[in-house]
Order: structure tokens, then sequence, then C-alpha cells
């Protein structure tokens, strides 16, 4: 019985692309460690099978998250098997893993987000290697040009990300008819395909207007689509590891782009919003995925208790 794993990631359409290339690693790496110790097929597999292999990942050490990850895309691929008849008994019923670490996500002190929300100064006359994103010297008038489209379109992309929580993947799938900037919202296009109108900053329009207006007809080339909001230097639909490089350039101490959504929530509650409305916001399914942020407020007002009350 072959292992049909072009069906099972073709049947996870609907789900991200990051989510599509998680799902089909683990999937994998459980096949090559199935066929070494023997097993020809799913059907060869059973529950003793799956606890041994958690059991073997956790001899290499891996963290808990990341074995509880695996397990869930085991039963995403034998849950799968079992509802298209490919076999009759579903091996990961009730699989059980360890528990992913509590950990808290970071969240931006002020003097942080200040440095990646300044607007860059004035460029130097210098222009870009064709292909990254990294100054040289250039003698005409396209490099000052070209480095103020991209200082304009990194303000942009941070101030989106901050001022209405987006997720990397969700600021690089923008097209310019998602945004709104006369009422000031956003359509942003999350996990499952599903879609929501997040507002935006009063900054962050403010950016993205300068940015459509001087910056983006500076980056874009005849192969450039009009369908996509911001560009890199090669004129392309910008991508999530662009993103990282941009907060890179700008951030004070190494900062990824869920930060600032982390960020994002935590100041919305910190300012009184309700669990519901950041729930929406965020695009969260359930519940208790935004909850977490509420511990990050608690470990707040604890650190401001303790460091300026004179008996804490």
């Amino acid at each position: 019985m072959p292992w049909q794993l072009e069906g099972f990631v073709r049947s996870l359409a609907s789900a991200s692309p990051h989510t599509v290339a998680a799902y089909d690693y683990d999937v994998r790496e459980f096949v090559g460690w199935a066929e070494r110790v023997g097993l020809s097929g799913p059907g060869a597999v059973g529950r003793l099978t799956l606890r041994r292999y958690l059991a073997y990942l956790a001899t290499r050490r891996l963290a808990r998250r990341t074995i509880a990850r695996k397990a869930a895309s085991l039963r995403r691929y034998f849950g799968w098997l079992r509802r298209t008849g490919v076999l009759e008994v579903d091996p990961s019923a009730r699989l059980s893993a360890p528990h992913g670490d509590s950990r808290l996500p970071r969240v931006l002190r002020g003097g942080e987000l200040d440095a990646l929300l300044a607007p860059a100064p004035e460029p130097p006359s210098s222009s870009t290697a064709p292909g990254s994103d990294h100054p040289v010297a250039s003698g005409d008038d396209r490099g000052p040009r070209r480095l103020r489209a991209v200082a304009l379109r990194d303000l942009a992309v941070v101030e989106l990300l901050y001022g209405s929580g987006l997720r990397a993947s969700e600021l690089c799938g923008l097209d310019p008819d998602d945004l709104d900037l006369r009422s000031r919202a956003v359509v942003a296009w999350g996990k499952g395909s599903k879609q929501r109108r997040v507002p935006m900053s009063p900054p962050s329009v403010e950016s993205v207007r300068a940015w459509m207006r001087e910056g983006r007809p500076v980056l874009a080339t005849s192969d450039s689509s009009d369908d996509a909001l911001f560009l890199n230097q090669r004129g392309r639909r910008l991508g999530p590891r662009d993103v990282r490089r941009i907060l890179d350039r700008r951030a004070q101490n190494p900062t990824y782009p869920h930060a600032l959504r982390h960020t994002y929530a935590t100041h919305l509650l910190d300012g009184g919003a309700d669990l519901r409305a950041v729930q929406e916001l965020l695009g969260h399914a359930d519940l208790a995925t935004t909850q977490i942020y509420t511990h990050v407020s608690k470990e707040r007002l604890r650190s401001v208790y303790q460091s300026t009350h004179p008996r804490a």
C-alpha cells in the first residue's frame, strides 16, 4: 500500500503555504523513519508504531513543541487516510503527545518599537545592487530615489505589521484593492483563506499612501504585478524573507515579524480592549489562542508593580 503523500498534500489546499510545508515535511520525515524500520506503507502502521516514533523523537532532544507539532501532522495525515477509505482504522486516534512549552510571546519594549517605527533619514547618493536590498554607490539620481523608495516601503511595512496586527504572510499577500485608505481599513486573508477587515492606524495610512505614491513606481518594473502592494528590489511581490530583512535593518535587537503582532495584541489589551474584539482583529479561530496575551499583560503589570511599589 503506497503512502500517498502527494494526495495528502493536495488535500491541504485551504491551508497556508507554511502549514502545508510543515505537514509535508513532518509526514515525509515519519515515512523515512518507518521505511528504515521495515514498514512498507500506512497499512503496516499501528498505534504502538506511532508511540515508538514519538519516543524516538524525544531521544533526539527535540523540543516538546516540535514533537507536539509532528504528532498533530501525523493525526492529520492518518485521519485523511481514514476519511478517504485508504485505511479502515486510524492508528493516530487519541495519539497523545507532550504539551508544548508555555512560552510567552515576545513583546517589544518602547525603545525597540520607536526604533522600528522611526522614519528613515534621507539617503545618500547610492543605489542598490541588482537582486538585493543592500545599497552600492551610484553616479546618477536613481540611487537616492531607489533608497528613498525602499525607506518608504520599509516604514509602511512596519507600520502595517504593528498598526493592524497582520501576519507577515498576510501583509505580503496584500493587493492595492485590499486597502481602503479613506475608511482606514485593510482586508487581510488569514489562515484557511479566512477574510477579515482590520482598522488601520493613521500613521500606517500615511506611510502606505506615501509608498504607493512615491515609492512603488520607483521599484516597479515591466514585469511587476499590478496586484502586488509591496515590491522587493527586483520588482516582485514582497516575501516573508524580505520582511524579516526589513526588520533586521531597522531593529535595535533581533526581531521577528510576529513580535509586532504580539505587541499589537498586548497593547490593545493593556489599553482596555475586550478579549473577543482582539480575537476578531487577530483572526484567531479559538479564543484560547488569544488568551495567552492576557498572561503577557499580567506579567507586565507584575513587573511594573515590582519596580515601582515601595514594598514590592
